[in-house]
């Protein structure tokens, strides 16, 4: 572990000790056993132990009973740098090009949740039934966004997902079954990419990539929507897609070195 600065008179040391399990995992160390992360932390193991008990509570630790991983969860501990700042910074310029390549709309999102939330968007000068800005959410089951990032959980928070939120119809396209959405997403996850035809609104369709962080977590996506009368399924295949997926290859470089 690094050195930290010394302690001022303001110091809560059982924070300090939180946050220190917390970044004891890393790249070389994903998963750890509970005498690992006490050698790691410096702490004994009934202290590490009662702070990966809270953690897990919390959601941001798990475990087998033997190895533990952080959730996708502990994202969230970034995400409001991320979202207040980096990221959409990084991403706007990649989304104005994207925009103007295909002239179309171009947007980035996180997941919260079951829904998506836009951090950014470029709008294309059509007019679209959907109304739509930054802080906009959305059901992520009915969106190419969502696909991406419900893709990007590790399985047991894709479980959680599966189980536990409701899906409501919002065309008839919508698919809402759990079973069929768990084979989706798998596809979606082995292929890199999400295609959704009308499942968010009538004449709608978008198609997305997601935005990785330098371990390869998926962080947020990104996606250009347009309508059935504007682009049919084989354009967006062969034209937009690899314009999509490229602008979030780039966009993933570039967030590597935050």
């Amino acid at each position: 572990m690094r050195d930290d600065p010394e302690p001022s008179g303001q110091y809560v040391q059982s924070l300090a000790r939180g946050l220190s399990v917390i970044r004891a995992f890393g790249r070389d160390r994903p998963s750890m056993t509970l005498s690992d992360i006490a050698e790691v932390t410096g702490l004994t193991r009934a202290t590490a132990r009662r702070f990966l008990l809270t953690l897990i509570e919390l959601g941001y630790v798990r475990t087998d009973g033997r190895l533990f991983l952080l959730t996708p969860r502990v994202l969230e501990l970034g995400f409001s740098y991320l979202s207040g700042l980096a990221l959409p910074e990084i991403v706007a310029p990649h989304l104005e090009q994207l925009s103007r390549r295909l002239n179309e709309s171009a947007s980035a999102s996180v997941l919260d949740d079951g829904d998506i939330v836009y951090i950014a968007r470029v709008p294309a000068r059509r007019i679209m039934t959907v109304s739509i800005t930054v802080g906009t959410r959305f059901p992520a089951h009915a969106t190419s966004m969502g696909r991406v990032l419900l893709a990007g959980l590790d399985d047991g928070a894709l479980d959680r997902y599966l189980n536990s939120i409701g899906r409501a119809a919002l065309t008839e396209n919508t698919v809402t079954d759990a079973a069929t959405l768990r084979e989706t997403l798998l596809q979606v996850r082995r292929q890199g990419w999400a295609l959704v035809d009308q499942e968010l609104e009538p004449g709608l369709r978008s198609i997305a990539a997601p935005l990785r962080g330098v371990d390869g977590r998926v962080l947020a996506a990104i996606n250009v929507s347009t309508s059935t009368s504007t682009a049919s399924l084989e354009r967006i295949l062969n034209d937009y897609r690899p314009a999509v997926i490229d602008a979030a290859a780039e966009i993933s470089g570039a967030l590597a070195h935050l």
